[in-house]
């Protein structure tokens, strides 16, 4: 069994980000990896401009107070200025407006006492003071925003800022999912004896999505060799990962390794040491200018989302074309119970993760923690990890916790 950080980076070593790329208008890129460098033509600030609401004054009409000057004119934020500010002379200025000729400083209006056309700077401001100068944020053609950077709002805000009506990203990879196994059956189907609901099958979809990849569900398969080969050869054609959940313990029908190696693929990985999901297979199958991916997820619901998790996730951000940030975060936070293990593989414990006053806090959710147990893993943000070869983290201490969803205070 290879321990979990060396199957994670050896995971992270095989994956070759997508690089081709496709246009998207700027308000459909939220969630989308930048798929090559932006810059503009503008500078940030596009001119010099007043951070508040005052006057626009020559710095050294006002070095000593009370300094009186006459107001020449109003200039509201999109209004270009009329008047050159002379000596003796200032501009009444609101947020955003354009500095006028001659002027280098602003007054803020509490530091002012206006009588008609004329205004008293009662507190000598610092040279420059409340000044934007144009280029001081950004300056036309470096560089704004980096190929592979994630597109959130802010990035949104910046690129509208730039004028990006389209916005170059990388394509979102496909992932395919097959579900193995003769006691599955569909949704809308009603059960029989001994069968169950493929349920991994809509759990890994909506983690694919939420990772930034296109889900392919690709049916329930049957446990007959000759059906698991033509599966996973079609689902290979078809997209760039391919993630099984089934097959791939040791039993009499778990046939997904054997049929890998005898459609060329390279194993790299047959197991973890990890509770739940120690079977993995990880395997790669040779591609023009990359290595297609091939994730065995155990069967077991609980197992199967664990080792997406702590697996796949960073593997399919990576492949998404992330500059960074692959990593499953970690973060320590204070276990409200016991947590138990047996100490012969690295354990993860699920439950609710919380935010307060003294740092994160980790409630172990209630009822069994079988792979089987579907059940109490709803409302789960957060594993706690239990390390190989100890057996016990007494409540009250600090215990290292995989986020796996938001966190609420």
């Amino acid at each position: 069994m290879m321990p979990a950080n060396d199957a994670e980076t050896l995971i992270l070593d095989l994956v070759t980000p997508v690089n081709d790329c496709e246009t998207v208008p700027l308000e459909n890129c939220l969630g989308r990896i930048l798929g090559r460098s932006v810059s503009s033509q503008l500078d940030f600030p596009h001119w010099d401009n007043s951070a508040m609401d005052g006057y626009a004054v020559r710095y050294g009409d006002v070095t000593t107070v009370p300094a009186t000057l006459t107001v020449v004119e109003e200039i509201p934020a999109g209004q270009v200025p009329q008047c050159p500010v002379k000596p003796g002379e200032a501009a009444r200025i609101f947020t955003g407006g354009m500095l006028p000729t001659g002027a280098d400083t602003i007054v803020m209006q509490e530091n002012t006492q206006r009588a008609g056309e004329q205004v008293t700077v009662v507190t000598a401001p610092s040279a420059q003071a409340f000044v934007r100068k144009q280029g001081s944020f950004y300056q036309a053609g470096a560089e704004l925003l980096a190929a592979g950077t994630n597109i959130e709002a802010a990035e949104i805000a910046v690129l509208a800022a730039a004028q990006c009506v389209a916005v170059p990203v990388y394509r979102r990879p496909r992932v395919a999912i097959l579900s193995t196994g003769d006691e599955l059956v569909d949704i809308n189907q009603p059960l029989g004896p001994g069968q169950i609901v493929d349920s991994n099958r809509y759990a890994l979809a909506a983690l694919i999505a939420q990772s930034g990849g296109v889900p392919v569900p690709m049916g329930i398969v049957p446990d007959q060799r000759a059906a698991t080969r033509q599966a996973i050869a079609a689902a290979l054609n078809q997209a760039d990962m391919v993630i099984s959940s089934g097959g791939v313990s040791v039993g009499d029908y778990d046939y997904v390794d054997q049929i890998l190696a005898e459609l060329g693929a390279t194993i790299h990985i047959r197991s973890v040491a990890v509770k739940p999901g120690k079977p993995l297979t990880v395997a790669t199958f040779a591609q023009p200018n990359r290595q297609q991916l091939y994730f065995g997820l155990p069967g077991n619901p609980v197992s199967s989302l664990v080792s997406f998790w702590r697996f796949v996730q960073p593997a399919l951000r990576k492949l998404s074309g992330c500059s960074s940030g692959w990593s499953p975060t970690f973060v320590w936070a204070t276990t409200a119970t016991d947590l138990k293990a047996g100490g012969q593989r690295e354990t993860y414990l699920w439950g609710q993760l919380s935010l307060g006053n003294d740092g994160y806090r980790f409630n172990l959710a209630p009822g069994g923690h079988s792979s089987g147990n579907l059940v109490n893993l709803s409302r789960t943000n957060g594993l706690a990890r239990v390390p190989l070869g100890e057996r016990l983290i007494p409540a009250g201490t600090l215990v290292r916790v995989l986020k796996v969803g938001d966190v609420n205070l």
